[in-house]
């Protein structure tokens, strides 16, 4: 089955995408203007954003949404942190807590950080070395989702994976409050830590925060605001830290509005009609695809299309029947049109077609696609009589399948086109919408028997193990747990073996260690424990009262630095 683009949907795209060379260039102006003058015009009053629903646990070493991280640049603080400005700009990475970014020492393995002095936490309580080692041991006794694939590189962190209530990382993190340092020590050399120490999951927080995930109950950080409450079922409130003094304006840049309140449970077109009348000044989620061609019409100033490191995808269960055969989840990759994909998501300007892990201008990608009816560089058109052959072979045909998706209308949408999939294929299919505030720990755990789920991943930070490594190693697998990012379950220890490879070559042969990286990503598809369907573009529809859009290509949005009129 074919869906064709609406030559509507194609006009909307056109439109939006020159609304994004205008706001580009607007945004370059705004920034280049006097930083105190621009504060001393704009700052106060309230942004208000909008979600279909929350994200989670707002928890900063639990919560792995881009949702929540593109909040936390605002709040929260580790040793250094990918700087806070717009484009390309964005993935710097810039001392934050600590004074400067170290030389290594010891071959690679030892880093010493000195930490600032002055800093607080929202609460008051001044930043110490001993707060950053409590930190360390935090991110383990909470059983974060990355423990396995970021911080196992750590001197002690073998022991805190296998009995994280007892972590100490003894010899591994080492805050000496009289010095004001803190030491890290590494297993091996790692040419990605300091992307991993950016990142919200090792944030620096105090050292009697809690040592279970937090929940809706916010944390203490040290950003220029702090989370008032959260309630995942209404709304989530940010004001200012009283007790934050700009240190570093690239890393913590002091914000314009005194207050920031999040609105959760709307739908996407009562969000969309709430900006147009000025009631709402930002939407997170995408607008429907219906919509579009009006809002790229009336309202072309007010949207802003932003290129991601992203893909979404469906992770099929390999464990359990009928992913668990090769053949079912090669035959699922070969039947999936992926232009009607794209079209779902809102047309050709907004996304493209994919067919492997790695998405396009990133480190490690070369064009390939194995799934379609013609392999090669790029998806050509679905092969229906390979996947329907494949499946007879399998033995599979009739049995049950759910599809589950996100409770909003694009990933409704998608997770229905999966559905049909699979009924054309033979198999008893059904599409399950679940709330984008639980769906994403739900289809993580094994405990769920989740089999194909419709996803997707942006980049933590600009690199091939990001995806690969972060997604499908079998350290990133961890049965019955909400915190279990490798969705699909798939291990194979001889890719294991060849990721930790390219990682080690990283260090001394970038563009060779990328080289392996795209063997990789092919081999990868080969077992198709996923199945990619497209990259997509950030599409944001902001209010005509917002000023000083800035989009970082690292965490998206930089909601601190735009101000209301």
């Amino acid at each position: 089955m074919t869906i064709f683009l609406k030559p509507n949907l194609r006009r909307a795209g056109l439109l939006l995408a020159g609304a994004l060379l205008a706001q580009t260039a607007l945004s370059g102006v705004a920034m280049a203007e006097d930083r105190a003058e621009l504060m001393a015009k704009h700052r106060g009053g309230t942004i208000t954003l909008a979600a279909v629903s929350a994200a989670g646990s707002v928890d900063p070493m639990i919560n792995y949404t881009a949702q929540f991280w593109q909040l936390y640049q605002m709040t929260y603080d580790g040793l250094v942190k990918f700087k806070q400005a717009g484009g390309t700009d964005g993935f710097e990475i810039v001392p934050s807590i600590a004074e400067a970014i170290p030389t290594a020492e010891n071959d690679g393995k030892t880093y010493v950080f000195k930490i600032r002095k002055g800093i607080k936490f929202s609460n008051g309580k001044e930043v110490t070395p001993s707060d950053v080692e409590a930190s360390f041991q935090r991110i383990f006794k909470v059983k974060g989702p990355t423990t396995g694939s970021f911080y196992n590189g750590i001197v002690g962190a073998d022991k805190c994976i296998e009995t994280a209530e007892t972590c100490t990382l003894e010899g591994g993190v080492i805050g000496d409050d009289a010095t004001g340092t803190v030491t890290i020590n590494l297993v091996a050399p790692d040419a990605e830590i300091f992307s991993k120490l950016a990142v919200p999951h090792a944030s620096i927080l105090p050292a009697d925060a809690p040592l279970a995930d937090a929940g809706t109950t916010p944390i203490p950080g040290t950003g220029a605001y702090y989370i008032e409450s959260y309630n995942p079922n209404e709304q989530m409130v940010m004001k200012r830290n009283p007790h934050f003094k700009e240190w570093s304006a690239d890393a913590q840049p002091d914000g314009f509005a005194d207050e920031v309140v999040y609105k959760f449970g709307l739908t996407e077109e009562a969000a969309i009609n709430a900006i147009i009348n000025g009631q709402i000044d930002w939407l997170f989620d995408t607008p429907p695809a219906d919509r579009l061609p009006e809002i790229g019409a009336n309202y072309a100033s007010q949207i802003h299309i932003d290129p991601l490191a992203a893909f979404w995808y469906a992770p099929m269960n390999t464990n359990i029947a009928p992913f668990n055969d090769l053949k079912v989840r090669q035959a699922l990759n070969y039947a999936l049109d992926r232009d009607a994909l794209v079209g779902l998501f809102g047309g050709e300007v907004l996304a493209q077609p994919t067919c492997q892990v790695l998405p396009p201008d990133f480190p490690g990608h070369v064009d390939d696609c194995l799934y379609t009816k013609e392999p090669g560089p790029a998806w050509v058109e679905p092969d229906m009589e390979k996947a329907k052959q494949l499946v007879e072979e399998s033995g599979t045909k009739g049995q049950k399948v759910t599809v589950i998706a996100e409770d909003n209308a694009v990933a409704r949408g998608i997770g229905t086109y999966i559905q049909s999939v699979l009924s054309e294929l033979g198999y008893d299919a059904s599409m399950k919408a679940v709330s984008p505030n639980i769906q994403f720990t739900y289809i993580q755990n094994t405990n769920n028997n989740v089999q194909i789920s419709v996803s997707q991943w942006y980049m933590d930070y600009p690199a091939a193990s990001n995806f690969l490594n972060v997604l499908l190693s079998c350290a990133s697998f961890t049965p019955g747990s909400d915190a279990s990012i490798n969705i699909a379950g798939y291990c194979n220890e001889g890719l294991d073996a060849k990721m930790k490879e390219a990682m080690t070559l990283a260090l001394t042969d970038p563009d060779g260690a990328n080289a392996k990286w795209a063997e990789i990503d092919k081999s990868f598809m080969e077992q198709a424990p996923l199945a990619p369907l497209f990259t997509p573009k950030s599409v944001n529809f902001a209010s005509a009262r917002l000023g000083n859009y800035l989009f970082n290509k690292q965490n998206r949005w930089i909601v601190s630095q735009s101000w209301v009129k």
